[in-house]
């Protein structure tokens, strides 16, 4: 299942994280833990009702389309934005569950300049929810990952990733979340500076483990 982002604010009172364990069907039913401690499976007769219980409004369980997925995206009223104040149908990749690809790569270069474009603004890492933060050691505060589209980043001694293309920011790092309150602001400042984009997807080129503190290095 994959909860839509046409309206973000029915979500707010979500209070579920899910799950597919392979040791459950082959992986074939999600599970659903819910935050009173609960366990409940898709397959259970009563889940439609119960995920509504705890969503607060009618919930149908589908079978995802993996042929042609799609998820639905609300564009807030923002200059810069492809829509404004439209809910659209977008395509996912064919097979996946992922809105573009499979790896998001943010810089602390981006995250510093874009407090220095809107002070007012907590612009944190946790707003952008990606896989992979790159402190830049040399404290310049830009939007650098633009530079690194179609070229390979390396990671400590395994790691080779294709940068693919850049990473256009939605409503979701807007929203309110644990401290951080909801701000506008904040795309609002990422369409004005950089297109709407903050960081970069990347493809697996050569797979491996991550280390905290790994060194991370461009190539062409």
């Amino acid at each position: 299942m994959t909860v839509c982002e046409s309206s973000p604010d029915r979500y707010r009172k979500s209070s579920f994280h899910m799950e597919i364990p392979s040791e459950v069907n082959d992986g074939r039913v999600a599970q659903f833990l819910i935050r009173n401690g609960t366990n409940i499976f898709s397959d259970q007769d009563n889940i439609e009702y119960t995920l509504s219980k705890v969503l607060g409004q009618e919930v149908r369980l589908m079978r995802a389309n993996l042929e042609k997925p799609s998820y639905e995206e609300y564009w807030p009223d923002i200059d810069g934005l492809a829509h404004r104040e439209k809910v659209t149908d977008e395509t996912m990749p064919s097979q996946t569950f992922f809105d573009i690809a499979v790896v998001h790569l943010l810089t602390t270069s981006t995250i510093d300049r874009l407090r220095e474009l809107y002070p007012e603004g907590r612009f944190e890492a946790r707003r952008f929810r990606p896989n992979i933060v790159i402190e830049s050691v040399s404290e310049e505060k830009d939007f650098i990952e633009n530079l690194w589209i179609g070229k390979k980043i390396a990671i400590g001694e395994e790691i080779v990733l294709r940068v693919t293309g850049p990473c256009m920011r939605c409503v979701m790092t807007t929203l309110a979340q644990g401290d951080l309150p909801k701000d506008l602001g904040i795309l609002r400042t990422i369409a004005s500076y950089n297109q709407v984009n903050a960081g970069v997807y990347a493809s697996v080129h050569r797979g491996g483990t991550i280390r905290r503190a790994d060194l991370v290095r461009l190539e062409g």
